[in-house]
């Protein structure tokens, strides 16, 4: 609750340099130590090392290498890699899911499929080669969660990726956390603005968490309908614009 109480902080100051035009250049947020807000052309781009965070495990992707052993059967031993579709083919096991999964998943689950031929198959999992990272889509989308990024990404596509906007979404309030060199980033983005051409899609990245925000005044409708339902008489509710 912390954490989700910071961010929702972190974007009421978003929306309040916005509104204001204060956001020219990168600022620091108040309250808010070791964070900073920057124009949305300014959101700097990660170098290679910044796409991996310590400590988390790996999720593989498409086109990655991995390499499959199982102890005890050396011709079990395979290096292969992830196709398009996120899969790729192995002895016995015929097709395995990889893409969105950690090597300890894919291990459980050529186990799992290897279990018809060999007893108690302990099966090993090592990524060799990383082509792919993975990014986090979030709030209002139909399919929230965590996806892999191959060659270049975009908001907008990544979005798609998550099945698109939810029915209570709010197109101008679509944030982006990027950490650069130990430093954390928000940028905020108007969804709307970009299909209108107002401005580039912007490229996204491994390791980027976007969140698309909720539509109270939408939300209210949907509400006050299940209370209130339109039998002879429209319903004349004064809001803010949607």
């Amino acid at each position: 609750m912390k954490n989700r109480s910071s961010m929702v902080a972190m974007t009421a100051c978003l929306v309040a340099l916005a509104v204001s035009g204060c956001a020219g250049k990168v600022k620091p947020i108040g309250g808010a130590p070791g964070l900073q807000v920057a124009q949305l052309s300014d959101l700097p781009a990660p170098t290679s090392g910044d796409r991996f965070v310590a400590g988390e495990p790996y999720v593989v992707g498409a086109f990655d290498t991995i390499e499959v052993d199982v102890f005890g059967v050396p011709d079990l031993k395979r290096t292969v890699s992830v196709d398009a579709s996120g899969t790729f083919s192995y002895p016995l096991a015929g097709e395995v899911q990889a893409a969105g999964l950690t090597p300890r998943q894919i291990s459980a689950e050529v186990a799992r499929k290897l279990g018809a031929y060999v007893k108690n198959p302990q099966v090993t999992v090592n990524v060799t080669q990383m082509v792919s990272q993975s990014l986090t889509v979030d709030g209002q989308v139909n399919r929230p969660g965590s996806f892999p990024v191959v060659g270049r990404q975009t908001l907008m596509r990544a979005i798609a990726v998550a099945g698109g906007v939810g029915e209570y979404a709010r197109m101008d309030d679509v944030v982006v956390f990027r950490t650069v060199q130990g430093q954390r980033y928000v940028g905020l983005y108007n969804l709307g603005a970009i299909r209108r051409g107002a401005y580039s899609d912007p490229e996204v990245y491994g390791n980027d968490i976007i969140i698309v925000g909720d539509s109270k005044e939408r939300r209210m409708f949907r509400d006050l309908l299940q209370v209130v339902p339109v039998l002879t008489a429209p319903i004349i509710v004064a809001v803010q614009s949607l």
